[in-house]
């Protein structure tokens, strides 16, 4: 009986060819329905060159592996077919398929980049029994046309090993004797990295056996310094046997709020596809005020009578679901919507939501059609977001360095602080910063090292008043030991300007030459 993991059943779903079978679905083919017939390879784009990510039965057969070049498979298999891989997108597959994968537990994980692990503690009566459950979820994926092994076991780990290298279906009971039952299979169960895989096949350790064999101290110190679970033999081991607990992250399945309008005929002019939008704004906000929140990006899809579809998004500073707001937002976007024979379907949808309360509306209204007075602050933030582009807007904040020019960053207007450090009140800075501190060339200099007179882009200036020095001393966990303090200096010049300027280094402290002057910023 494994250790603490008496009661524990763990569904483990592999799905061995993932990458072709979404490839198959996508071109409409079934396996062995032509997609088997040729060799066919799915390649990825490297620094050195495509290399295969994939490849079905055929291109194997004629010698094209996975991480093999393509150059290389193309020399053993001149008639190699090829096709893009796309591994986010088979992410995103994975993900569907784990929340459709709830209808055989109460929660499911992803096991990247090619399985799944379900939660069937306790439902296997449901089925008739855990024979009968992998029968039913080897059915229901066998219609979707997807190739799987599964196997059934009180550990996330054992279902894994099962699932990849015992017989498909296998079941681990819990009267089993986990080491007997496992033993035989490979030593690459456990999950391991490929470097450490080497390491125990240059040892002997082929089979999980021969783990047991060997003496725990011995293991320990030979991956001591090893700390992840896929680096450490031992560990992966424990999770296997359920002596220590392996953390897993369910899948969450969230329905995105969505509306739309299937037009009884083709819309070609902006002004009518301009009141769809507004009436889909309006189902919008209702769909969101009965969930309690409010939408921070929306997805208008326009779907044409030639089959393009067009996508305009948006992103809103603070969660919002005001009909009017969603509908201005989408005017300017839609300005160059070329229709083409027509528009016939039109759908909004708010992928990325947060929860909004209800707000007690303004009691005195302006306009004929209730246009509430004034405009809000993440409203106004948005209607710019729009016009000048996201990257347009943005606000300064204190940054944690009492260097100038890295005392502040830019960031998203309404986002909040990221640091705590503030900015003194007791230190007295310029209204205009420069991005990059500008070399002055002194003219004149007082014997206490103060410049009464210097040059600074063509134009002579003569300090009348100075106030100072305010030594700021460099970062010496950021710069190198080259770097010099610096003496900051509050001046005016006789036209009444004031200045921030500074003296890199001192003389004498070992660090370079002369001092250098440079200009911070401007006052006023």
């Amino acid at each position: 009986m494994l250790e603490g993991a008496s009661s524990r059943r763990i569904l483990g779903i592999w799905l061995r060819v993932l990458a072709l079978d979404r490839w198959r679905l996508g071109e409409g083919l079934a396996e062995g329905e032509g997609a088997d017939a040729r060799p066919l390879a799915l390649i990825a784009e490297t620094a050195h060159g495509p290399r295969i990510a994939a490849a079905n039965a055929a291109g194997l057969t004629a010698g094209a592996q996975a991480g093999m070049m393509l150059a290389d498979a193309r020399t053993l298999c001149p008639d190699l077919a090829v096709a893009p891989s796309d591994p986010a997108g088979d992410l995103a597959f994975l993900e569907k398929l784990a929340g459709w994968a709830l209808r055989w537990g109460p929660w499911s994980a992803l096991d990247p980049p090619d399985g799944l692990l379900v939660d069937v503690t306790g439902v296997a009566h449901l089925f008739g029994g855990e024979e009968a459950l992998l029968v039913d979820a080897r059915t229901a994926f066998a219609r979707r046309r997807l190739a799987t092994r599964m196997a059934i076991a009180p550990t996330a780990g054992a279902a894994w090993a099962l699932a990849h290298h015992g017989p498909d279906g296998a079941i681990l009971r819990e009267g089993d004797d986990p080491v007997q039952r496992l033993a035989s299979l490979p030593v690459a169960a456990l999950r391991l990295d490929g470097d450490v895989l080497t390491v125990l096949r240059r040892l002997g350790l082929k089979r999980l056996g021969d783990l047991d064999g060997v003496a725990r101290d011995a293991l320990v110190r030979r991956f001591r310094n090893r700390r992840s679970a896929s680096a450490n033999p031992l560990m992966r081991m424990d999770q296997l046997l359920g002596r220590v607990p392996e953390p897993l992250l369910p899948v969450l399945v969230t329905h995105a709020p969505l509306v739309q309008r299937r037009l009884l005929e083709p819309i070609r002019h902006l002004a009518l596809l301009e009141q769809v939008v507004r009436d889909l704004s309006g189902d919008m906000e209702r769909v969101l005020e009965g969930r309690g929140e409010g939408a921070r990006r929306l997805e208008l899809g326009l779907w044409k009578v030639d089959g393009e579809l067009v996508v305009r998004k948006v992103e809103m500073a603070a969660p919002s679901r005001t009909a009017a707001h969603l509908a201005g937002l989408f005017a300017r976007r839609i300005e160059d919507v070329d229709a083409g024979f027509g528009i016939e379907m039109v759908r909004l949808r708010a992928p990325w939501c947060e929860p909004l309360d209800l707000a007690q509306g303004d009691l005195e209204q302006a306009g004929e059609e209730g246009e509430a007075r004034g405009t809000s602050l993440a409203a106004c933030v948005d209607r710019l977001t729009v016009r000048l582009g996201a990257e347009a807007v943005r606000r300064p904040v204190p940054f944690a360095s009492h260097m100038p020019e890295r005392a502040q960053r830019w960031q998203e207007p309404l986002a909040p602080l990221k640091t705590s450090q503030g900015v003194s009140d007791f230190k007295i800075r310029p209204l205009k910063m420069l991005d990059k501190p500008e070399p002055i060339s002194v003219i004149y200099e007082t014997p206490d090292g103060l410049p009464r007179r210097f040059r600074w882009r063509g134009a002579t200036h003569d300090v009348l008043r100075s106030e100072g020095p305010e030594r700021i001393a460099p970062e010496w966990w950021r710069e190198r030991g080259a770097v010099r303090l610096r003496d900051y200096y509050r001046i005016e010049d006789a036209t009444g300007r004031r200045y921030w300027i500074y003296r890199s280094g001192v003389v004498g402290d070992g660090r370079g030459g002369v001092p250098a002057w440079f200009l911070q910023g401007v006052f006023g």
